[in-house]
């Protein structure tokens, strides 16, 4: 993987999205209109240091919870990935 996001005032983090959910828990299937954007993905580069010379709290490999409209989608090599401030994390699974 190639990208390395540079942190300006915040630590950035690349994530790669988890698939979106096919069926529902009963077991009805979701159509592509009504699938909802993930909110969950694994962690896959971080920025070294933000601009106070702080070191981020997550790490590649981790997987994470963000909100639902954080960061910016990009196309990479054909993969979609989201480049977010390490602020817009929730949480570490």
């Amino acid at each position: 993987m190639n990208i390395k996001p540079i942190a300006g005032t915040a630590n950035r983090v690349v994530i790669e999205a988890a698939a979106a959910e096919e069926k529902t828990a009963s077991g009805i299937i979701i159509p592509d209109t009504a699938k909802e954007k993930p909110q969950k993905g694994t962690v896959i580069s971080v920025s070294e240091e933000d601009g106070d010379g702080k070191k981020p709290t997550v790490k590649a490999g981790d997987t994470v919870l963000y909100g639902k409209y954080a960061g910016t989608e990009i196309t990479f090599e054909g993969k979609e990935y989201l480049i977010m401030r390490e602020s817009d994390i929730y949480a570490v699974l």
